[in-house]
């Protein structure tokens, strides 16, 4: 076995489309960052007897994702790509209770399974200076235990 570096840019993000187990790439993203450690919630469990050490337990587990990325819209329709309208729909305002949550699934390409999530979206802050192109990101956030699906 020899280890290699992984470069940021190859990992495939998709979300589930309005369609069950029909997956859209998120396309055109410049950063994808994954917190393992998002939401994560402890417990102090220091006592007399932990002679004066800090102890804890981990409560709640939790992960997110924030993408960025320029925001790209066809320049006749103004429609924007498939995995990001969907993602926007899954954000939008009137998405609220069990119609805020949706599916994505990750990996690199040398991952034999997909990494599954339940989760809600947000989308962020649009927008530039003078001489930039118009940013888009959204932040994606784990809902549930993660499941996995073999890469077909």
């Amino acid at each position: 076995m020899t280890a290699v570096k992984i470069p940021s840019r190859d990992i495939v993000i998709e979300v589930e489309s309005s369609t069950a187990d029909t997956w859209l790439r998120i396309e055109n993203l410049s950063s994808a960052t994954v917190n393992k450690a998002e939401n994560e919630e402890t417990a102090d469990i220091t006592d007399f007897d932990s002679q004066g050490a800090y102890e804890q337990w981990v409560m709640q587990r939790g992960a997110s994702m924030a993408l960025a990325g320029q925001e790209l819209k066809d320049h006749l329709t103004g429609a924007l790509q498939p995995g990001r309208a969907r993602v926007e729909a899954l954000a939008g305002e009137t998405a609220l209770a069990a119609d805020s949550q949706g599916r994505i699934r990750f990996r690199h390409p040398m991952d034999t399974n997909w990494r599954i999530w339940t989760a809600t979206f947000s989308v962020g802050e649009s927008g530039g200076e003078t001489n930039a192109p118009s940013s888009w990101a959204a932040t994606i956030t784990k809902s549930g235990l993660s499941s996995t699906a073999a890469v077909i």
